[in-house]
């Protein structure tokens, strides 16, 4: 029985007990594949990259007869060879993806698509025009969006550049002839070739895959490659372990992987993989899998494909209709075209990529935060469910002192004393290159202690006589003080795991089961312990050895917690209200990371009720369908794996969330790309911020939610211009449907219509520049088909019902007018109307603002203005008659005022109604204070 279960600890090289992920991780998919054989040996014993694998269950020795090698190391003359066959010990280059291809590619977007279909149909029937306009807003569209995601892949060029996550050289043992001895030397990490020896100290970074030969203290740091937050310990394995056999092979102790670094002892190793061949490689290549379509994607698509729909049938029924109440035949299908490039945003590509790319601009250089992939700034406004870990975001990544207490569970400072003496002799006579993190805490918190007590508690009255450091199987540390004062005695003061203390302790069953129960009961609060004994002994000039840890008496323990990060109560809080739920995906004791929660308010307080913490067990238990209804409801999921994470993150999207996940390492991969948009710090490994979406410049919960706010104007802003311009687009359609069967004439020109769609597409690109409403940060931006269908068919037959008014309007102004007259003016008053309703949706339709908002000056406005006037001067000018338009009587104008002044109440009405019917209470009670303030 332990403080901590055994499955979710870790012991770290200060002997303390750590909350940590469980032992079995499974390998990437795409890494070096467990169970691989031996190749042949080649000439001067040459062997390939894939000699060994991990997990083959291969004794230290059955590893280097399979590698060629041996404890002395290869020949200089040998590992040359190796060199040329395998080449060098370096991660694959990442190829860039020429411009060209981004351009190309850029074409499968479906509006895009959409756009360059209609153009060549246009070129087919030969209307040129419309055919050259649209080629042009497709190539405009591809080309901004090329150069935008070229410019940020530089950009994150730019970041690998600032962090080396490799080191530069390693200790190599190597041998210039058969009969020379061995030697020692510090080799370029990218000479070293599989079958190399080398050493690992304190501090070095594992240079590549390999095998523990020998080790003393062994503990590396994987988290990069597992996210374990603690020290894992690793030794040599004669005889291979039965009871490691099915654990993955982050779990077995004779491995250690390129990517760790070493945070205590030392060890001697064969190099078994090298270069592409290594694990951290594989995950380098991308093979981790593949991101599903993002909700930027999935939104485009579904409204894509209801245009699409639309536009097939408009043609086949406007000639159908002509054919049979007119007679009239193929010289309507210009028309009929154009009747269906009416009905597109042709300007969607455009002021899309042109919204993202300012969003991401001023992302990156107010916040440093790097957009890869320009949909994902709308994912980020989508994002409803934000998946992270804890450590480094959630807390400082450094525990904190909570309390020390003696065996009765009463405060004592005298076990602080004891722990930080223990803690500083142990870093002093090991010659440690610094004090572990638990440490660090007990050495701060004696420091911190009120002045009468700071003489007892200064360690550095005690004087070091010897250490016996940190090893794996015993799990505790001990240091041998002189006391000032006690000549002729030494004291032993062990720390580390509370059980492995108490086993060293003069107590009996009882006592010990009692200690034990207050332990757990302690750790199931979320605090991390460490057990502190001690024990007087006659001095002596020998060396001490693990039998000198008998017989101690029991000090007390000391209680660790996580210190939250000082911004992440408030970034919590402000998530909360933007509507993003924050789940935490961990590798940690679930009462740790509830603790860290409960903290932050992320949680209510208790112990954690079976719907709010989810440990992978569970996750294990439950299918697919079921994972989606817990994940929606929990908040902490602890003791997660990768595959954990994955998992998780993919069952929320399942569930209908829009789902960000932020990691940094290695073992985030697999949740990096399940998510719609990944995220990761600056410092991350290069392979997660070459898979992320999105790069902060600091793990910060801040720096996400001013990119989830950057995310959310763009998409308001996008949003605003779907429905404006599809509700303005229908009604037009609908009025030129019906106008064409109801007149002997056709009701406007295709030049007319061309010219139409140019004035506003001018005018819509005000949309890439304006300022949102501020209701639109509030919540999750989505745009969701079913809700544009809804909005643009209400609208859209409002605005048609104020073309067909026209009718009237055109035919009372009209009844006298002569001839072509009466044609040519039809085109000019309807032409006129068209763009002034046009101008009226832009200003009246910007739903979920406020009055202020309405009222104050922008882009919007200046477009706007400039479209009316084209409506009302373009016919009167020269232009006019080229295009069939000619001028309008003054009775026209006059009743057409009129006509407007209506639709403008209706359009306010209805917008009001759609407001009530679809914004959060919230945001329309702000709106009427704001009303009754001005009045």
């Amino acid at each position: 029985m332990s403080s901590v279960p055994e499955s979710s600890s870790a012991a770290g090289p200060g002997g303390h007990v750590i909350a940590g992920p469980p032992a079995s991780v499974t390998p990437f998919p795409g890494t070096v594949a467990d169970g691989g054989t031996a190749a042949a040996a080649e000439p001067g014993g040459d062997r390939t990259n894939t000699a060994t694998a991990p997990g083959t269950g291969r004794t230290s020795l059955q590893t280097l007869r399979a590698l060629g090698s041996g404890p002395r190391g290869l020949l200089e003359s040998e590992a040359e060879f190796r060199l040329g066959r395998t080449g060098e010990n370096v991660l694959p280059a990442r190829r860039p993806v020429p411009w060209p291809r981004r351009f190309l590619r850029s074409l499968r977007d479906p509006f895009t698509s959409v756009l360059l279909c209609l153009g060549l149909v246009s070129a087919l029937v030969s209307a040129w025009g419309t055919a050259g306009v649209i080629l042009a807003l497709v190539g405009v569209s591809c080309l901004l969006r090329s150069t935008e995601e070229h410019r940020a892949d530089r950009s994150a060029a730019a970041l690998r550049e600032l962090v080396a996550t490799t080191a530069t050289t390693a200790t190599v043992v190597r041998r210039a002839s058969d009969d020379a001895p061995p030697l020692e030397r510090e080799a370029p990490v990218a000479d070293l070739v599989p079958g190399d020896v080398i050493r690992l100290r304190p501090g070095d970074l594992v240079p590549a895959d390999v095998h523990l030969l020998r080790s003393d203290g062994l503990t590396v740091h994987q988290s990069a490659l597992t996210g374990e937050s603690a020290p894992v310990a690793k030794r040599a394995l004669d005889v291979p372990d039965p009871a490691l056999s099915g654990a993955g092979p982050f779990a077995q102790p004779q491995w250690c992987f390129q990517g760790s670094s070493v945070t205590s002892g030392s060890g001697t190793a064969v190099i078994v993989a090298t270069g592409g061949a290594t694990r951290f490689a594989a995950a380098h290549d991308g093979r981790a899998g593949q991101r599903g379509a993002s909700a930027f994607d999935r939104s485009v698509q579904g409204i894509s494909w209801t245009l699409i729909r639309f536009m097939l049938l408009t043609p086949p029924l406007v000639l159908m209709a002509n054919a049979a109440l007119r007679g009239r035949g193929l010289e309507t299908l210009p028309f009929a075209v154009a009747v269906a490039v009416g009905l597109t945003p042709e300007m969607l590509p455009v002021i899309v990529t042109t919204t993202l790319a300012r969003g991401a601009a001023r992302l990156a250089r107010t916040s440093g935060v790097i957009v890869k992939r320009l949909p994902a700034l709308h994912d980020l406004g989508a994002v409803d469910v934000l998946c992270l870990d804890k450590t480094g975001t959630l807390t400082e990544d450094r525990p904190v002192v909570a309390e020390t207490t003696d065996g009765t569970d009463r405060p004592d400072l005298n076990v602080l004393r004891w722990a930080a003496v223990s803690a500083l002799w142990t870093l002093r006579l090991a010659e440690l290159p610094s004090a572990d993190a638990l440490d660090e805490a007990v050495l701060d918190a004696a420091e911190e202690c009120d002045p009468p007590a700071a003489g007892e508690l200064d360690p550095e009255a005690y004087e070091g006589v010897a250490v016996l450091p940190f090893d794996p199987v015993r799990r505790v540390t001990t240091a041998v003080v002189r006391r000032p004062g006690r000549l002729g005695v030494h004291t032993l003061v062990t720390k580390g795991a509370v059980e492995a203390v108490l086993d060293r302790c003069a107590v009996d069953r009882e006592e010990r089961d009692r200690l034990l129960a207050l332990a757990d009961r302690k750790a199931e609060t979320g605090l991390r312990l460490v057990a502190v004994a001690r024990a007087d002994r006659v001095a002596r000039a020998g060396a001490y050895t693990p039998a000198d840890e008998r017989g101690l008496t029991f000090v007390g323990l000391v209680a660790l917690r996580d210190v939250p990060a000082p911004s992440a109560a408030d970034a919590l809080g402000v998530l909360a209200r933007r509507g993003v739920s924050v789940k935490v995906l961990t590798g940690d004791h679930p009462g740790t990371a509830a603790r860290v929660c409960a903290d932050l308010g992320l949680r209510p307080e208790g112990r954690p009720g079976p719907d709010d913490v989810v440990t992978a067990d569970l996750v294990d238990a439950v299918s697919d369908e079921e994972l989606v209804r817990v994940a929606d409801r929990a908040t902490v999921f602890a003791r997660c794996t990768p595959e954990h994470k994955a998992r998780i993150v993919s069952a929320l999207r399942a569930g209908g969330h829009t789902t960000g996940f932020l990691g940094d390492g290695v073992n985030d991969l697999p949740a990096l790309h399940a998510a719609d948009v990944g995220i990761c710090p600056r410092n991350a490994v290069d392979v997660a911020r070459e898979a992320a979406d999105v790069v902060l410049a600091e793990k910060d919960l801040t720096a996400i939610d001013r990119a989830v706010v950057a995310g959310r104007r763009s998409s308001g802003n996008i949003a605003t211009y779907l429905r404006i311009t599809l509700s303005s687009n229908l009604g037009n359609v609908i009025a030129m449907l019906t106008a064409g069967l109801m007149l002997p004439f056709l009701p406007m020109l295709p030049a007319q219509v061309l010219v139409q769609n140019l004035c506003f597409d001018a005018a819509q690109l005000a949309f890439a520049f304006e300022r949102p409403a501020a209701s639109v940060v509030r919540r999750p931006t989505v745009l969701r088909p079913r809700d544009f269908l809804r909005f643009i068919t209400g609208f859209g037959l409002l605005n048609a019902a104020a073309d067909l008014a026209t009718f009237g309007v055109l035919a009372l102004a009209l009844h006298n007018a002569p001839g072509d007259g009466g044609e040519t003016a039809f085109h000019a008053g309807w032409f006129t109307e068209n763009l002034l309703t046009q101008a009226l949706v832009m200003i009246l339709l910007r739903t979920g603002r406020t009055a202020a908002e309405r009222k104050a000056g922008g882009p919007l406005r200046t477009a706007a203005a400039g479209l009316a006037a084209v409506g009302v001067v373009l016919p009167l000018t020269p232009l006019g008659p080229l295009l069939g338009m000619s001028a309008l009587p003054p009775l026209y104008y006059l009743l057409l005022a009129s006509v407007l002044g209506l639709y403008a109440i209706g359009l306010a009405a209805a917008r009001r109604r759609y407001e009530r019917r679809h914004l959060p209470d919230a945001d329309l009670v702000r709106e009427d204070k704001e009303k009754r303030a001005e009045r």
